[in-house]
């Protein structure tokens, strides 16, 4: 069910309450209201407030932007025309005003309005009557008037771009909407409500963890309200159904702003420690970080886990190699320093054993590039987990420990075939 105009206006702050109060009690008037703010502070749903609220609220509420109609139509929009008037006037056209007869007219963006139309709207809102575009006889109206703007009208006055008398006749009751940046306490109210509202079918609305909702509280929203709902939009089609965490969303599916807001906590949050490990190359936390995961086990597991179970055929190297340790001892890692009783010879083809063992090559005497053969790695590690999972992104995902966008896009950088 759709919300009333009156239950559009979400928050608990301060402002948010007074601006409440204040449409309740200029709702009852029929006198012209000027609404200023930012844009998507939602002005339009405050004059909504003021029509559903007032006695004119079983009237038509008929809206039109001042800035996006043509100049050379503002007119025929505003008053109507008669038939044969001009090119196209094939049949005689209500206006804005006749149509909002008996309710209210919103003028939104007045400021954008032309100087020759600010005149003709200034002898409408004192005679309250119009004259279409053809016709001989003026044609009385009964409408309220509600105008809106971003710009300061004071200063496009002091500019010579706007009427003072007009701007003092529209100015008869000032309301004034707060920018978001202004109200953070609104925030998690509005997330939730747009949340609920852009819920795809089938899914639950998005939630938001208290890091996240943290961040969002402390961004500045330039684009206010508006904003806000378009960026839920988002979130509600990329993640159904998720709890969103600062680390959940791929800076490049946020706004800049709220992508450097981003980047500072992630760096701000701690490390985890590394844990121990059987054979730990000194490459492997660099390629842990350009694989975005993880590339080893506690050396726990890997015992555990081992397919040749207690009689690993590379324990009796490493117990060769390093007489002074016992058996039980912590395995010493395999990139460390070998003993000095163990000859050069024997440390190359234990440690060459060791690399075979786990699937890494040795380096080769011209080099190699790093960078491809971390591709190379996460690409051999994607194709396995899909066909482990028969193509499914879901389950790989869910396998690589990844964001589902985040595969999608390395499936397609890498041109391998998934299925759905």
């Amino acid at each position: 069910m759709k919300a009333s105009a009156k239950t559009q206006i979400i928050g608990h702050s301060q402002a948010t309450q007074f601006l409440r109060d204040l449409i309740q009690t200029l709702a009852a008037s029929s006198s012209t209201a000027l609404v200023t703010g930012e844009s998507g502070t939602g002005k339009e749903l405050v004059a909504q407030a003021l029509h559903a609220q007032g006695p004119r609220a079983s009237g038509p509420f008929v809206p039109i932007n001042c800035g996006a109609i043509p100049r050379e139509l503002i007119e025929s929009e505003l008053f109507g025309h008669r038939k044969g008037t001009f090119t196209g006037a094939v049949a005689d056209r209500l206006g804005r005003f006749e149509l909002a007869h008996g309710g209210t007219l919103f003028l939104d963006e007045i400021g954008d309005l032309p100087m020759d139309m600010q005149v003709k709207l200034l002898r409408v809102l004192q005679e309250r009557c119009i004259l279409p575009v053809g016709a001989s006889r003026e044609v009385p109206v009964d409408v309220r008037v509600i105008a809106a703007t971003h710009k300061n009208l004071e200063a496009e006055v002091a500019a010579g771009r706007f009427r003072e008398d007009l701007y003092y006749r529209i100015n008869v009751l000032p309301i004034t909407t707060t920018a978001l940046r202004e109200r953070p306490d609104d925030i998690a109210a509005l997330l939730q409500f747009y949340a609920e509202k852009h819920t795809l079918p089938g899914n639950r609305a998005l939630k938001f963890a208290p890091d996240m909702l943290q961040m969002l509280q402390a961004y500045p929203w330039p684009g206010n309200v508006r904003e806000l709902s378009n960026l839920v939009d988002r979130f509600s089609t990329l993640f159904p159904s998720q709890t969103l965490q600062v680390h959940t969303v791929p800076a490049c599916m946020m706004p800049s702003g709220l992508a450097a807001l981003q980047a500072q906590r992630l760096s701000q949050m701690p490390t985890p420690a590394l844990p121990q490990t059987l054979f730990s190359p000194a490459t492997a936390p660099q390629a842990a970080v350009a694989l975005g995961e993880p590339s080893w086990t506690p050396a726990a597991t890997v015992a555990s886990d081992s397919p040749w179970g207690d009689s690993d055929p590379l324990s009796h190297l490493l117990a060769s190699s390093d007489t002074a340790a016992p058996a039980s001892s912590v395995p010493r890692p395999a990139f460390a320093p070998m003993p000095l009783s163990a000859s050069n010879d024997e440390m190359s083809a234990v440690e060459e054993v060791i690399l075979l063992a786990q699937g890494i090559q040795t380096l080769p005497p011209d080099g190699i590039s790093l960078k491809q053969h971390l591709i190379d790695i996460e690409r051999n590690l994607i194709e396995q987990a899909l066909s482990r999972t028969q193509g499914n992104v879901s389950q790989t995902a869910r396998l690589l420990q990844l964001q589902r966008t985040t595969l999608i896009e390395k499936i397609n950088k890498y041109e391998l075939r998934a299925f759905g």
